[in-house]
């Protein structure tokens, strides 16, 4: 198989562009793309537990701490022991970043346009679903 027929090489050059237009565009609000993924799982799903944001994003709970602590730095969520249960961390937003919502979901429009501006509605549609399939695929059957 030739490298340009590889679903790996496709999928990490695909995705490498759309991070970086979507990196610079997120510039002007100081956040990164993880951590837009993360505070639209707050906006938007209503999520405040550290490990089900990191689930929800395939990534290790390591990594969303050390996330968490620069999004608290930048002064955009605070992080709380859970009053219901001392043993969990319960993330809250700050008027910082309930102020830059709309902001943010406007430029990640902008940038879903430019990704997908060279498609048809229905091909749209037909990429997401493929990109869902392969997101649930099982490699270890």
């Amino acid at each position: 198989m030739q490298i340009e027929e590889c679903i790996n090489y496709l999928l990490t050059g695909a995705q490498h562009k759309v991070f970086q237009e979507m990196k610079n565009e997120l510039k002007e609000y100081d956040i990164t793309p993880i951590q837009y993924g993360v505070l639209k799982c707050i906006w938007q799903l209503g999520m405040t537990n550290p490990k089900e944001i990191a689930d929800f994003h395939n990534i290790e709970n390591s990594t969303m701490s050390g996330i968490l602590e620069r999004m608290e730095a930048k002064d955009l969520i605070k992080r709380e022991i859970d009053d219901n249960d001392r043993r969990y961390i319960k993330i809250t937003l700050t008027e910082t970043s309930k102020a830059m919502e709309y902001g943010v979901n406007k430029v990640i429009d902008r940038v879903n346009e430019i990704a997908l501006k060279d498609f048809t509605p229905e091909e749209t549609e037909t990429l997401k679903n493929m990109l869902r399939k392969i997101t649930n695929t099982n490699y270890n059957e």
